[in-house]
C-alpha cells in the first residue's frame, strides 16, 4: 500500500488498514468494468459515496455508525477490486469468504462492529441495489426496462438533478476521504 502498510489477505489484520489507502485503491477501481460514459470511470469510492446519499434519503435517523458502515460497504474492493455479481457467482464463496474478512477487518480498525448486523445489511443492500439501478441506466447503457428487470423498481428514491457525473480518480478520491471525515466528527460528537 502506499501508505507502507502490507495486508495480508489470507489474515487481514485492522492495524495494516488506513483510510488513505481504502480511499486511494477504490477511487481507482472503476465500476462496471470501466462501461461507462464519460471521460472519467465511475469508481467505487463515488459509488460508495452515492449509495450512502441513499442511505440518508431513505433512512434519516441512520447513526454515524451505521452511516459509516454503509460507505465502507464495498471497501475491500481496494485490494481485491471489484467483480461484477454474476463472475464473483462464478468465482464462488472463497471469494465472498475473502471479502468478508477484510470487511471484518476493516470495520474492526474503525470501531465498527466486526458483523455488519442484518438489518442494516439489508438497509445497505436495498442503497447499493438503488444505486446500481441508476448507474446502469444513467452511465451504462441500459434502458429502464432492462434495469428494473435486474435490478427492482428503484422506488423511494429519485436521482438529484444533474444525475450522476463520473468524477477524475483525485475528486473521487477526496470526496471519499471528505465523507468518511464528516463521519468521523459525528461520531466523536456522539461519543
Amino acid at each position: 500500500m502506499l501508505s507502507g502498510r502490507r495486508l495480508d489477505l489470507a489474515d487481514p489484520s485492522p492495524v495494516d488498514i488506513e483510510i488513505g489507502d481504502i480511499a486511494h485503491g477504490l477511487a481507482r477501481v472503476a465500476r462496471w468494468n470501466g462501461q461507462t460514459i464519460g471521460d472519467h470511470a465511475f469508481s467505487v469510492a463515488q459509488h460508495s459515496c452515492f449509495v450512502l446519499d441513499i442511505v440518508d434519503r431513505l433512512n434519516p435517523a441512520a447513526s454515524p455508525v451505521q452511516r459509516q458502515m454503509a460507505l465502507l460497504h464495498d471497501a475491500p474492493e481496494y485490494v481485491v477490486g471489484d467483480l461484477i455479481s454474476p463472475f464473483k457467482a462464478i468465482v464462488g464463496t472463497r471469494y465472498k469468504a475473502l471479502e468478508e474478512r477484510l470487511l471484518r477487518a476493516i470495520h474492526l480498525r474503525f470501531g465498527l462492529p466486526a458483523d455488519t448486523p442484518e438489518t442494516w445489511k439489508k438497509a445497505i443492500k436495498r442503497a447499493d441495489t438503488i444505486a446500481a439501478y441508476f448507474e446502469a441506466t444513467e452511465l451504462a447503457g441500459f434502458g429502464s426496462a432492462e434495469a428494473r428487470r435486474i435490478f427492482g423498481n428503484p422506488r423511494g428514491y429519485v436521482l438529484s438533478a444533474g444525475g450522476l457525473v463520473p468524477l477524475p480518480a483525485a475528486d473521487a478520491q477526496r470526496l471519499f476521504l471528505d465523507v468518511f471525515e464528516r463521519i468521523e466528527q459525528a461520531r466523536a460528537k456522539t461519543g
